[in-house]
């Protein structure tokens, strides 16, 4: 049984931003598959809802005449992974939100639906924060772009008023251009389970791949918000690969961290997941993008 007290259906975006304005209250309704729980369960219960899912314009991923990919909020995980443009190009996030629970919330839970929650676990989240991806977001106002490293504000906070609308993810030709990435999820079940930590890197090379023109390196779990770890990535700026190399890359992303313990895991192991879960990212993507250790 659910209890909602109000339910508005906008046939348009500018109906679904006027509708918003006018009940700021009111929850914007996606896929579903994490706010009907919290309803079922009595923690939404007698919410207002805007039931934004039949927003076509909202969904789908498209490349811009600039080389920026603009993926569309209400895409599911599914059409994230098998879109030609994100297997040519990030596969990384293809493979992070193919990871999120089981084959029938991969089919109608969102992408803004992911981030839009702000938990530190979203599985999208600490790959999109890796590829520098930019948030659009509306209202009647007009529309406001934020970079998504300043999106988080706090465990299960983000930078969305209360009249506002995430309406575009894009990541730009620069961010993944030549850049090849991998994200490692670590959780106690293998399968519908949130993580434990979650690592994504992504790298490029020089020419002649002996050398990190540029690392990125984003963490789910190993802070209160889907976070980066600056130190790191500018710890391998400009270096030759070396095995040693990527130990101290790996060693230094414990300077930016804070994880803490939970029923799922010590801060302890966590620190001990941050350090490993790095290395093996951070091979992966050497290799993809041609050079050697």
């Amino acid at each position: 049984m659910y209890d909602i007290k109000n339910i508005y259906q906008p046939k348009s975006v500018g109906e679904a931003l006027k509708m918003k304005n006018e009940h700021p209250e009111a929850l914007l309704l996606a896929g579903g598959s994490d706010i009907l729980i919290q309803i079922r369960d009595g923690k939404l219960a007698g919410s207002d809802l805007i039931s934004i899912h039949s927003l076509e314009e909202l969904r789908g991923i498209s490349l811009e005449d600039d080389g920026t990919i603009l993926i569309k909020p209400l895409t599911s995980f599914s059409h994230v992974t098998q879109n030609p443009l994100i297997q040519k190009f990030i596969p990384a996030l293809g493979d992070a939100v193919d990871q999120i629970g089981g084959p029938q919330i991969r089919n109608i839970g969102t992408i803004g639906g992911n981030i839009c929650n702000g938990v530190t676990s979203a599985d999208s989240a600490s790959t999109l924060k890796a590829y520098d991806a930019i948030l659009e977001i509306s209202s009647v106002d007009g529309i406001r772009v934020l970079p998504y490293a300043d999106f988080s504000k706090g465990p299960g906070k983000v930078d969305l008023k209360p009249n506002e609308i995430l309406t575009g993810i894009r990541i730009l030709k620069d961010s993944y251009e030549n850049t090849y990435g991998k994200y490692i999820k670590y959780s106690i079940r293998r399968a519908m389970d949130i993580a434990t930590l979650g690592c994504s890197v992504n790298v490029r090379l020089s020419d002649d791949k002996k050398t990190i023109e540029r690392l990125r390196i984003g963490y789910g779990v190993a802070g209160p918000t889907p976070m980066r770890v600056p130190t790191a990535e500018s710890l391998a700026t400009g270096k030759l690969i070396s095995e040693q190399l990527i130990i101290d890359v790996a060693t230094a992303t414990l300077i930016d961290v804070n994880p803490r313990t939970s029923w799922r895991a010590t801060k302890e192991f966590r620190m001990q997941l941050v350090k490993e879960l790095c290395k093996r990212a951070l091979k992966a993507a050497i290799n993809q993008a041609g050079g050697t250790i």
